[in-house]
């Protein structure tokens, strides 16, 4: 059992190193049917290692400039206001509806993602730092600056808020909701967004473990440490391996694991 959480904890930093999100896609899965957690404690172990591990990614990230703290902390401080929301709402709703609905939202955010990555838009969001483009209400400078108005910022609040309802709701830090939206909606680069991910993923894992913990949800301390140490060694390989791939790459790697997640939970709630 230990084994398996320290291997499973680096399938989750693996995933985060790359993608800067699906983490707890695929934390939540595997301590339900790789160590038969119960789904609602597997949320709050989720929360715990997910925020953790995305911490110390989110600080090397930080160092390297890929971090738009600004942009961020819009998001998280929206973020925290939805998590306790989504704990509440995650209590009222059977376990096996809510599996099934977390394999919806990762269907529809991955086919979301396939369609960007395939489309003309994918080659500018492999650059560093974009040039001066429109988003919906979202705008940048020729600098690459976000001129962050106030139209901008409620968009991006609005998606914080429902960033934080996820995180309660499914044990997910969020950011396959938050990659693609900074990308989509501020025209920030796939590895900035990434960066800024990590971060606003560890401060709305702060809200969501604090609203589980008020819910009387169980954290288990030595699976959780596993995880976090599994997290950490798997979050560094995979930013090595990110350096290597492309943006529109890392969003396919991205869609075919959640497309993957996905299946098995359909097919095992099918079965059961």
């Amino acid at each position: 059992m230990p084994a398996l959480s320290l291997f499973f904890g680096a399938v989750v930093g693996l995933s985060l190193g790359l993608t800067g999100g699906g983490g707890a896609i695929f934390a939540v899965p595997l301590l339900v049917y790789g160590l038969s957690v119960p789904m609602r404690e597997a949320v709050a172990i989720s929360l715990a290692a997910v925020g953790a591990t995305s911490f110390v990614g989110f600080l090397h990230r930080w160092k390297l400039g890929q971090v738009e703290i600004r942009t961020g902390l819009l998001f998280a401080a929206a973020g925290m206001l939805g998590a306790p929301l989504g704990t509440w709402i995650a209590g009222q709703i059977p376990e096996a509806l809510l599996l099934m609905l977390f394999a919806g939202l990762m269907i529809v955010v991955a086919l979301r993602l396939w369609q960007q990555a395939s489309g003309p838009v994918a080659q500018t969001i492999a650059c560093p730092i974009p040039d001066e483009r429109d988003g919906p209400t979202c705008q940048r400078d020729a600098s690459g600056a976000l001129r962050l108005n106030s139209r901008c910022a409620m968009l991006l609040f609005f998606v914080g808020i429902l960033t934080g309802v996820l995180s309660g709701l499914f044990g997910v830090g969020g950011g396959f909701v938050i990659v693609p939206a900074l990308v989509l909606f501020s025209g920030m680069s796939i590895h900035r967004a990434v960066g800024t991910s990590l971060m606003v993923i560890a401060l709305v894992s702060v809200s969501g473990i604090a609203s589980q913990v008020w819910a009387g949800r169980v954290i288990p301390p030595t699976m959780t440490a596993l995880f976090v140490v599994g997290g950490i060694a798997g979050l560094f390989a995979g930013q090595q391996i990110g350096r290597r791939l492309s943006g529109p790459a890392l969003q396919r790697v991205f869609v075919v694991a959640i497309l993957a997640v996905a299946a098995f939970v359909i097919v095992r709630n099918l079965s059961a």
